[in-house]
């Protein structure tokens, strides 16, 4: 991979430890990728922010990458953390789970990085154009980013998504080239695809299919088929799988599918199939709405749902600060405390701590959130709709 002459002085640390650091490591993924050179790019987001992921080592690294003087030079800013940072107590989250994370938190706003602590950017304004050249590292929002808005973005990982935040360029590789944007399966739908959950089974459903391919979806009724959905069924899908860039005839701004490739058939009966694998509990400690991070919309359905009730169990809606913020402004938060329910901010149920806290059964409405519930969390998962947990 061929460096500039100005980048070359930063791999020679002629502009300090901490970028040199960085340009080290953007240059060995390039080498390994066969990217040919580095390209700007105008924001990143950062994953390994929850102390939970990425324990002591981790901690380590991140202070150590700030001691050598690593700083953001483009807009950068931070996947969910392991607890709300303001009401983390009101979570029950354990105080020395609090201290290490909010060590986590310190080192990267002492690199510039902000703490947005969010899966879902796009619903606080970080929404990059159409052929807009980023480096996202939270798998979900990388689909969203790629699928939904036709930015271009790989599947970075936490330390070259903060080595492109110090740098502000990353290699030139995969999905940041039109030849790697092309679909290889398309999922025919002839499925109802009318609730939230019908999405997530079907990027559970698709994800493993497609692997690390691009998958295209024809038929999708574009009724049924809004941002929340659609960040549900990417989220799924990548999690299911590693798909980190889909196309929906008639919704996706792009549609790059050649003519002869495989086509598979879903009927809803396969989706309904799938909701049933993922369902492993009868009852539940806690329910948890909210991956990705809830819009407000979600939020004021839920507050809706449960006016005049009340809660005979513990309740997380995970989402963003700044869509906290306006939660609260509206009254929606009240609402859901008034039920006896949490708005929680900055976090969500997988990056949360929640089996050092207890939980062993887990309400979910999330495709995402079910895998993860059980592989990363190791929790028995009920998977459905926010009407049934509710």
């Amino acid at each position: 991979m061929l460096l500039t002459k100005d980048e070359g002085k930063i791999l020679d640390g002629e502009l300090g430890e901490g970028k040199q650091k960085a340009m080290q490591i953007l240059k060995t993924i390039g080498e390994i990728y066969d990217a040919d050179r580095l390209i700007p790019v105008t924001s990143a987001q950062v994953a390994g922010v929850s102390y939970k992921t990425i324990g002591d080592a981790g901690l380590e690294f991140l202070e150590d990458f700030a001691a050598k003087g690593a700083r953001a030079s483009i807009p950068a800013f931070l996947n969910p953390a392991g607890m709300d940072l303001k009401n983390w107590e009101e979570m029950g989250i354990p105080r020395k789970f609090a201290e290490m994370q909010l060590k986590v938190m310190k080192a990267y706003a002492s690199m510039g990085i902000s703490a947005t602590c969010t899966c879902t950017p796009y619903l606080i304004g970080i929404r990059p154009k159409r052929g807009e050249h980023i480096a996202w590292s939270e798998s979900s929002a990388i689909s969203f980013a790629n699928s939904m808005l036709g930015a271009r973005t790989n599947r970075e990982s936490a330390v070259t998504a903060l080595a492109s935040a110090v740098i502000g360029k990353t290699p030139n590789f995969g999905l940041h080239l039109n030849n790697n944007r092309v679909a290889s399966v398309v999922f025919e739908i002839k499925a109802g695809m009318s609730k939230l959950t019908d999405f997530g089974a079907l990027g559970i459903f698709a994800g493993r299919l497609a692997k690390e391919r691009i998958p295209a979806f024809e038929g999708m009724n574009r009724s049924f088929a809004n941002e929340d959905r659609m960040k549900s069924l990417g989220a799924a899908m990548a999690a299911s799988g590693s798909v980190a860039l889909y196309y929906a005839k008639g919704i996706t701004p792009e549609w790059v599918v050649p003519a002869g490739i495989e086509r598979v058939p879903i009927e809803q009966k396969q989706l309904d199939e799938m909701k049933a694998k993922m369902q492993s509990a009868d009852s539940v400690d806690l329910v948890t709405i909210g991956c990705p991070h809830c819009s407000l919309q979600e939020i004021k359905e839920i507050a809706w749902r449960l006016k005049g009730k009340k809660l005979k169990m513990k309740l997380w809606v995970c989402t963003s600060g700044k869509v906290k913020e306006q939660a609260d402004k509206e009254g929606y938060s009240a609402a859901i405390r008034e039920a006896g329910g949490l708005v929680v901010a900055d976090t969500c149920m997988v990056v949360a701590p929640i089996e050092q806290m207890g939980f062993k059964s887990t309400g979910a409405n999330s495709g995402k959130a079910a895998i993860y519930l059980q592989s990363l969390c190791r929790q028995k998962v009920s998977f459905k709709d926010v009407e049934e947990l509710l």
